[in-house]
């Protein structure tokens, strides 16, 4: 009985296999439409992108194209090809004002780009442009049923913005380019006031303002030394327990210690 079952399963896979391998050379395209919806509703994503790629524009205008170009859309985000994707998705948007479906495209087509995305140490190119297309969707549809999500996505791409501006700062502090670190964290703390790093961005401003007075020429040490004291007092003002008091309060001793030497 097994091998009954075994050789029927293997007689409709031959059959599945040969009857897209037909459409797939044919000319019929009413055919190769029939196999690549059955394809995508199989979840055989990348068999029907074959097929749509090949008749696509032969259904440009037709009653069936609506739901085609929406298949095939899918298929590249399902087969994680989100360039692509979006571009369809974009493109069935705008061909398909009034369909049914065009707001979920919309918003599809902003996620594909957040899906591009990259980790927050690589260049954010495609984090900022995802950024602004879910923004026109959020515009465009202020009361979609896919807006906690849009809304979610954005907070999250914010976050890898934020991240990626704090490690562009702390590196100047970690090559020692202390006036580079001063202004990046300065430019960190005006966009990001929210942030929650930002106990740490006061503590490497105070520590790069400290070491950037401490190693001045003696013209420029008791301007800077004061600057780091404001510094110093901006850390303690947002938060005098910080976890970093024990190492700013001896820094703050070497300034007042070094401050001396300008007031006899």
């Amino acid at each position: 009985m097994k091998n009954y079952i075994y050789l029927f399963a293997l007689v409709v896979l031959v059959s599945s296999c040969s009857q897209y391998q037909k459409a797939l050379n044919s000319e019929d395209v009413a055919l190769k439409f029939d196999q690549a919806t059955k394809k995508y509703d199989e979840k055989k994503y990348s068999k029907a992108i074959r097929l749509f790629e090949q008749i696509g524009p032969a259904y440009k205008g037709k009653p069936q194209a609506e739901k085609l170009f929406y298949m095939f859309s899918y298929s590249y985000y399902n087969t994680k090809q989100y360039y692509l994707a979006a571009y369809q998705f974009e493109s069935f948007a705008s061909s398909y004002p009034k369909s049914e479906k065009r707001e979920e495209a919309a918003f599809l087509a902003a996620k594909c780009f957040s899906k591009l995305s990259p980790v927050s140490s690589l260049d954010q190119v495609d984090t900022n442009k995802a950024l602004d297309k879910l923004q026109d969707f959020i515009d465009m549809y202020p009361n979609s049923q896919y807006l906690p999500e849009a809304n979610a996505v954005v907070t999250e791409l914010k976050n890898k913005l934020e991240q990626k501006a704090f490690d562009i700062a702390k590196q100047y502090n970690t090559i020692s380019d202390y006036k580079s670190a001063i202004s990046a964290f300065e430019n960190f703390l005006s966009d990001f006031p929210g942030t929650p790093l930002k106990e740490d961005a006061l503590y490497y401003k105070f520590d790069s303002a400290y070491n950037l007075a401490i190693n001045s020429v003696p013209q420029k040490m008791e301007e800077r030394l004061e600057n780091a004291k404001v510094a110093y007092s901006g850390l303690m003002k947002f938060k005098a327990d910080t976890k970093h008091k024990a190492k700013a309060d001896e820094m703050l001793a070497r300034i007042e210690k070094d401050l001396q030497q300008f007031t006899k």
